[in-house]
């Protein structure tokens, strides 16, 4: 028998996945292009072109503070996350699978709940010292609203992998639960643990409800920055909202490069085995 051919996608598909690249791909360009104008409301194209709203922004030591506090942020939920989620999935998959509807259920209630609600309600009963309007409990709470992503990224790869058969396997090999996990467990469902740190990371950087009723001045957050500006000027908000794409692309590529290298060691370790 012939190899199967891959059939070649008709015009109909092509148009729609072309309207699709242009619907995602043209509001940023024309935020870039946005960002360097020096006026663009009376020609389809911008008048001229300039680099000042960036030479101002750049000026301003808020902004290299507010990137700073971001950051920080968003890689504080990222290692929270995994740290709560992943050992979790994976004891409710392997020890105790009648909580999965209830966990999954869980997983619901930050999408129904508005981050207003969820900054209030924790501002009302975390309202003591040290906690009360801190990075700690802003953290917590972008954890909570951010769960979802985690959860069911990892989730759904515990599922396609059989996780009992390697579990037994490692502990038949004299491996503990900590090496299950770590060895085992984790490089199965990497791509999972992957996928919902990117998701994690760039919904946090660019999170302004919670990190101003938690929080508010006390650790401002790059998206209060670009609020700030968007009042005064609408050609620099534009040009932080340049940078704060960039650096969550930039950031993205890094991990997915360096997940890359670690799983081709990994491979290449249990070749050479």
């Amino acid at each position: 028998m012939k190899p199967s051919q891959k059939s070649k996608p008709s015009p109909s598909q092509l148009f729609f996945v072309s309207i699709f690249i242009l619907y995602m791909i043209v509001p940023i360009i024309a935020t870039y292009i946005f960002s360097v104008a020096t006026r663009w409301d009376r020609t389809i194209l911008p008048e001229g072109y300039t680099l000042d709203g960036y030479r101002e922004v750049m000026k301003n030591a808020s902004f290299y503070i507010t990137l700073q506090h971001s950051l920080i942020l968003s890689v504080g939920s990222v290692l929270v996350s995994l740290i709560m989620v992943v050992p979790t999935a994976y004891w409710v998959h392997t020890k105790l699978p009648s909580a999965k509807p209830l966990l999954d259920l869980l997983m619901i209630l930050p999408f129904g709940i508005p981050g207003v609600v969820l900054a209030l309600a924790l501002v009302q009963v975390y309202n003591f010292p040290p906690i009360n309007r801190s990075p700690f409990l802003l953290t917590a709470a972008t954890v909570v609203f951010t769960m979802p992503f985690m959860y069911r990224s990892v989730s759904n790869n515990l599922e396609a992998v059989d996780i009992p058969t390697l579990t037994e396997a490692a502990q038949s090999l004299g491996a503990n639960i900590t090496n299950v996990l770590m060895r085992v467990i984790i490089p199965s469902i990497f791509p999972g643990i992957l996928s919902g740190s990117l998701l994690v990371f760039a919904t946090v950087f660019a999170e302004f409800t919670l990190a101003r009723l938690i929080v508010g001045a006390g650790f401002k957050t790059f998206p209060m920055l670009l609020v700030e500006y968007t009042r005064k000027d609408g050609t620099i908000a534009a040009g932080l909202s340049v940078i704060s794409f960039t650096i969550a692309w930039i950031v993205s590529l890094l991990i997915l490069w360096v997940s890359s290298k670690g799983l081709k060691t990994s491979h290449d370790v249990v070749r050479a085995r």
